[in-house]
């Protein structure tokens, strides 16, 4: 479990892990980023409270450097990965080591449900549940248990990840697809359980979210550079509304000064039908089921299904373009953080 600044989520998220009930001995490891929020004092608490927890620093706080450096501290012959803002239903580890091995596969992940505590972040929780927020991805809510692309945190055979290396820490965002790609590329199988779920918290404010998916977006971008069409077609999909959005404003701007009359006009202005549809999508969400249900809820959602395509789709371009280079996802960060490294 890598971890920062996660004082409000890291004890919650710890105690789904412990109250698993496996048939052998398990351990907790937790990959301490440099957090000022008081997550570290927590963690030394929790691990003094309970042996089977064991902590390793993670002075970077990159997220695959940290799981590398967690899995290098383990001892057992499975790994799971666990999210610090999330919590693992009860059954989740036993249920997913008898797929693992009835599937014979290297890795399964199960549902990312997630849920909110405001307004806002049921609105996120509501964006990540529908099939319009993340793309439609199996983890975003498939029944159909099978082969898979990549695996929600993933629990994962040791053997195969020292067969086919662990996680790239040259990848900041992505690196679980990226790992996934390798799995499958040395013949292994990859494999979506429905039944295993995970709630997930999101980002707590608008803020946090656009820095979250602008980083993410750039990540992906870096990936389509390194690995092109094996990318899934549907992450283009927000950088092409990002392009859609420019095109409708210049056209709007060459219409309002009569630069552009007549028929170019109007033959231009069909650079609006794509936005108008995604309008409707949007709309179609916030007023769906899921979620809360109240005003606010369903208010924050409008604002908030834009701001993760568009942030995420400007970063797929910057990232194609110019590469992610050394780009963070800095929405851990409070104020008075000190930027990374």
């Amino acid at each position: 479990m890598p971890v920062l600044n996660e004082a409000d989520y890291l004890e919650r998220a710890v105690r789904t892990v412990l109250d698993q009930q496996t048939t052998g001995p398990t351990e907790l490891i937790l990959a301490l980023g440099p957090s000022t929020d008081g997550t570290d004092e927590l963690a030394h608490r929790l691990a003094a409270s309970d042996e089977r927890i064991i902590l390793v620093d993670n002075p970077g706080a990159d997220i695959p450097k940290g799981l590398n450096r967690a899995i290098r501290a383990s001892t057992r012959p499975t790994v799971i990965r666990v999210d610090a803002h999330s919590e693992l239903s009860p059954g989740y580890a036993a249920a997913a080591l008898q797929t693992l091995a009835e599937t014979r596969a290297a890795n399964v992940g199960g549902v990312m449900r997630a849920d909110g505590r405001t307004p806002f972040q049921r609105a996120v929780a509501r964006a990540y549940n529908s099939s319009i927020g993340l793309g439609g991805g199996a983890y975003h809510g498939g029944a159909q248990a099978g082969e898979a692309e990549s695996a929600y945190l993933g629990v994962m055979r040791r053997s195969v990840l020292d067969e086919v290396g662990l996680f790239d820490e040259t990848i900041r965002r992505g690196e679980d697809w990226e790992l996934n790609l390798r799995i499958r590329t040395a013949g292994y199988r990859v494999w979506f359980d429905p039944a295993l779920s995970v709630t997930y918290w999101p980002r707590e404010s608008w803020a946090r979210l656009a820095r979250q998916f602008r980083a993410t977006g750039a990540w992906r971008g870096e990936l389509v550079r390194r690995f092109g069409w094996r990318n899934p077609v549907r992450f283009f999909a927000p950088p092409a509304l990002v392009l859609a959005v420019v095109a409708a404003i210049i056209v709007g701007v060459l219409q309002l000064t009569g630069v552009l009359a007549g028929w170019l006009s109007l033959v231009l202005s069909l650079v609006y039908l794509p936005l108008i549809a995604y309008a409707v999508l949007v709309l179609a969400v916030a007023a769906g089921r899921g979620g809360g249900s109240g005003l606010r809820d369903k208010l924050w959602t409008l604002a908030v299904l834009p701001t993760m395509h568009l942030a995420w789709g400007t970063g797929f371009l910057a990232g194609v373009v110019t590469g992610a280079h050394g780009t963070v996802d800095t929405s851990r960060l409070g104020s008075r953080n000190t930027p990374l490294p």
